[in-house]
């Protein structure tokens, strides 16, 4: 799916507005693992003097650029920090080591494009979820598919695996969030979420909440029953990202309305908005520790919140064409961000 027609296609599902005209303009890049280079200066010395003069500030420095092809719509990082894995528009999914940016292998079962990915808390079972309306389910050990999940009709935005790595949620643009026992691949309840699209997911630390995000809305659900607990109002147009602190206590929302709210997850209270991006906020990522927020947007930046404070501490140039997808490994040490045929590995540190 093309940058464009994702635009198009957007436009036209949740009437988003899209401040600044698409860039054409798609670079060339090697097809061997480089060293970034830009005209643009991603270092901490780019960032006005006044973030500059604060100490203690959290910002990034590009490590690798892997090159690939297609726009990357999806990133995920096992729980052991030491596999990436990539889904692009051609279908096609990539295994990486992310401490030498080596690529292992590719899964390439999906007829259309691989829209979301999730890896299992034990690192042997990927998840993915495609504009082909199926999710899939690998043995990252094997290498080989285990089973192909069929029900919804429409593209399957999100994919999340609860802790215990027994469930499974998607969410998809046929407007509902599908639960699945991720064993056996039986589909336990269906429920219809919201009004447009289900774009995003969450399930909290202790399995027992589930978070969804539409146009606008944000729903919180039982996971075990399936029962609504909360809605949560305050964005105006489409949530893209959601995360939960590994404490459980604060939401993440991410919206193409260009801000990010912080909630109480469990009083349902707006903490604070955070204001930065100058477009639609695609993917929102939070540090075990709780304490550093990165979020990419479609103004081509990366940007490193203090969580804490609300404060945006660095923002970095990412890629002068677009970019959709974001990671961070649990220890908050490393951030991954994909665009157009390349994904670039970011190390995180304080200065």
């Amino acid at each position: 799916m093309p940058y464009l027609d994702f635009v198009r296609e957007y436009y036209s599902r949740t009437a988003l507005s899209f401040p600044h005209p698409v860039k054409s303009q798609i670079p060339i890049f090697s097809k061997n693992l480089s060293n970034y280079e830009s005209d643009k200066d991603t270092s901490l010395d780019n960032l006005p003097s006044a973030s500059r003069s604060r100490k203690n500030i959290t910002t990034a420095t590009l490590v690798n650029t892997l090159s690939g092809g297609g726009w990357y719509y999806a990133l995920g990082i096992a729980p052991d920090g030491k596999t990436l894995v990539s889904g692009n528009e051609n279908g096609i999914i990539e295994i990486w080591d992310l401490q030498t940016g080596e690529s292992k292998f590719t899964l390439t079962e999906h007829g259309l494009s691989v829209l979301s990915v999730a890896i299992s808390p034990d690192g042997k079972t990927l998840v993915s979820g495609s504009k082909d309306k199926t999710i899939n389910i690998w043995n990252l050990q094997t290498r080989k598919l285990k089973s192909t999940l069929v029900g919804h009709h429409d593209d399957v935005w999100s994919v999340v695996i609860s802790p215990d790595g027994k469930t499974l949620v998607s969410g998809s643009s046929d407007d509902t969030i599908k639960i699945w026992n991720l064993q056996t691949g039986e589909l336990k309840s269906t429920i219809p979420a919201h009004s447009r699209v289900v774009r995003s997911l969450v399930i909290s630390p202790d399995g027992k909440t589930l978070v969804t995000g539409g146009v606008e809305i944000i729903k919180v659900w039982n996971l075990q029953t399936g029962k609504l607990k909360a809605t949560f109002s305050g964005h105006s147009n489409t949530i893209f990202s959601l995360a939960i602190s590994s404490d459980g206590k604060t939401l993440i929302s991410g919206s193409c309305d260009r801000t990010i709210k912080t909630w109480n997850l469990q009083t349902g209270e707006l903490k604070s908005t955070l204001s930065g991006h100058n477009s639609c906020t695609w993917s929102v990522a939070i540090s075990s520790n709780g304490k550093t927020l990165a979020s990419i947007g479609d103004d081509l930046n990366i940007k490193i919140w203090n969580l804490q404070t609300g404060e945006l501490e660095s923002t970095l140039y990412a890629n002068p064409s677009a970019v959709f997808s974001l990671a961070m490994t649990s220890d908050g040490n490393t951030l991954v961000s994909g665009d157009y045929g390349t994904i670039k590995i970011w190390r995180l540190f304080s200065q």
